[in-house]
């Protein structure tokens, strides 16, 4: 499995670098910046990310307007939903329109922070990635 962790914090990244190293390659990405440009560059090199830790709260480009960029990469490369990157927004926002804002960008599961490796490993297990 090939992961993309995006936080502006670095335990945080360190935190979920260490918990998904376990299940395949992981990179990191400081901003959403980084993260758009990453995940371009893996559908450019034909390696997409199977999976993307996203933080929503991040200086320059936040997690919303990233995810938003993602999806546009992937829809401009007709890449299918089944096949699309799963996207687990992660944040200390627990508000109610935090929460529909990332799921009407196609979000596909929003985690509250601090994130537990039992409560990340199942839901890559329902996402068949783990």
């Amino acid at each position: 499995m090939k992961s993309l962790v995006v936080d502006d914090d670095f335990t945080n990244r360190l935190l979920l670098q260490r918990f998904l190293s376990e299940l395949g390659d992981v990179h990191i990405a400081v901003n959403g910046l980084e993260a758009v440009e990453a995940v371009r560059a893996a559908h450019f090199a034909e390696a997409p990310y199977q999976v993307v830790c996203l933080d929503i709260m991040m200086p320059g480009l936040d997690g919303q307007g990233a995810l938003q960029a993602i999806r546009e990469i992937e829809e401009l490369r007709h890449v299918p939903a089944a096949k699309r990157a799963k996207v687990a927004m992660i944040t200390a926002l627990d508000d109610k329109g935090s929460v529909m804002e990332a799921f009407r960008e196609q979000a596909d599961a929003y985690l509250i922070k601090p994130v537990l490796k039992s409560r990340l490993f199942e839901l890559l297990s329902q996402w068949g990635l783990r």
